[in-house]
């Protein structure tokens, strides 16, 4: 049986600041109702309502409130969320947040309309993640692996290459042995337009736009529009995932842009403000958008979530990096000193985190190597680190010969290992074998962390030897 949907119409503006309207009289508005304003001339707006109490209803207006009369314009509530046709015709193509064509193309013709605020997957049945996920970034994949249904955010900062490396990942990735059922689903929260030319001339020139959906917002459209950016691209998510049974990686550039607009709206609500200044339930916010991550029993797809965001003065205990990292499964940390060096990515391996990255490697799912590898270079390149602490006080002739190995060795790992061009997609076995080759700088004695048939295995100096 079908609900009836109450659509009620009012005229009585009572204020209009910034991009919020107040209507009068209105007991029964939802929060998150959709609403429709009619302007004297017969052009009509879109809106959300965002606030309710004591007979008035506070409504976003989409598109702006300039030109609006109060006395002769008609708000209607439409009784019903915001919702937006999703299909699989959105694949290859650019959409805004409320599902109109940004590329010149047609709209959606099939599909089903869906809330763009989701629902929840039921703890019961989800699905823990253990499949392995080829970024083919050596960093990544070989430090801190991503896995199927986990959501890895991408902590970057200002003028460091967190666009570039997000477009790169949205190339490559793949899932091993189904490398024809994977999608990305592109969320481009407030970005400028020169990024949104660049991920656009990036996709299509490298082919990568046929399994990249992209829904984009830019930094001049009102604050309500990227914060729906996220929604409907899981929305999109969500449906190619368990409607389609695809495996889909969802990459939202830049939650820091969703996190301002977030406040912007809270101070033009003049709700009271939480810790620097962004509103209190900004954690509660963040979470209604990472956890729709994940794989669900009985389905084969699922959802990868990385969202990405830029660390105001590169501050990981900012709000933004701070709730972000409560809610996901680790981090991948960009680093200016490796920028300012000339690396690409600068990740810094150290103060990165896979949480889950451990339970999708090893034999059966990437090389029985992996694990002890992987300890062993966050071992050796950890003491790298700390030799040259002590190489800067008392200096390198002053050090051991094991020692000088040592910053041989923390050199390698970041010029061989991290280091790699933005068109250079590295397989999972590549990246394992250069792990080897670095660690050839250090003595085999040095090599605690690896079992001895490793080493006799694969071991540069033992390697094609029967």
């Amino acid at each position: 049986m079908e609900k009836t949907i109450n659509v009620r119409e009012y005229s009585n503006i009572s204020s209009i600041r910034g991009t919020l309207m107040v209507i009068q009289g209105v007991t029964d508005a939802a929060y998150n109702e959709l609403v429709q304003i009619e302007l004297p001339n017969g052009e009509k707006r879109r809106g959300i309502v965002v606030d309710s109490y004591l007979g008035n209803a506070v409504v976003q207006v989409f598109e702006g409130t300039t030109g609006i009369s109060p006395s002769s314009s008609t708000v209607k509530f439409l009784g019903r969320g915001l919702e937006v046709k999703i299909s699989d015709e959105m694949l290859g193509r650019i959409f805004s947040p409320l599902g109109d064509p940004l590329d010149a193309g047609p709209p959606v013709i099939s599909g089903e309309k869906r809330d763009i605020n989701g629902s929840a997957i039921n703890p019961a049945v989800r699905e823990y993640p253990e499949e392995f996920i080829q970024t083919g970034i050596s960093a990544i994949d070989g430090m801190n692996p991503l896995l199927r249904g986990q959501k890895l955010p991408i902590y970057s900062g200002s003028g460091l290459p967190g666009n570039i490396l997000a477009a790169q990942i949205a190339k490559q990735a793949t899932v091993l042995g189904e490398e024809s059922n994977f999608a990305v689903v592109f969320g481009a929260i407030g970005i400028r337009y020169d990024e949104a030319l660049f991920f656009r001339k990036f996709f299509e020139e490298t082919g990568a736009i046929n399994r990249v959906a992209m829904i984009m917002s830019l930094a001049n459209e009102p604050p309500m529009t990227k914060i729906l950016t996220p929604r409907t691209a899981l929305t999109l998510a969500e449906y190619l995932a368990f409607e389609k049974e695809m495996h889909v990686l969802a990459i939202l550039i830049d939650m820091t842009n969703y996190c301002e607009a977030l406040r912007e709206i809270s101070a033009s609500k003049e709700e009271i403000p939480g810790r620097g200044g962004y509103p209190g339930y900004m954690y509660t916010d963040l979470a209604t958008i990472y956890e729709r991550a994940g794989k669900v029993k009985g389905k084969k797809g699922s959802i990868t979530q990385m969202p990405i965001l830029t660390m105001p003065n590169d501050d990981m205990t900012h709000p933004i990096p701070d709730l972000t990292g409560y809610i996901t499964e680790g981090q991948i940390v960009l680093d200016r000193a490796l920028y300012n060096k000339g690396i690409y990515p600068p990740i810094n391996v150290l103060m990165s985190l896979s949480r889950l990255g451990k339970d999708g490697i090893g034999e059966g799912k990437t090389r029985e190597d992996h694990k002890d590898l992987q300890n062993q270079l966050f071992a050796s390149y950890a003491r790298a680190i700390d030799t040259r602490g002590l190489a800067a006080i008392i200096g390198e002739d002053s050090l051991s010969e094991v020692d000088k190995k040592y910053l041989l060795f923390g050199e390698a790992f970041e010029r061989k290992f991290i280091m790699q061009g933005v068109n250079e997609n590295r397989s999972v076995e590549t990246t394992l074998d250069i792990g080897w080759d670095v660690l050839s700088i250090l003595p085999e004695s040095e090599l605690t962390n690896i079992k001895t048939s490793y080493i006799k295995k694969y071991h540069p100096a033992y390697r094609g030897k029967k």
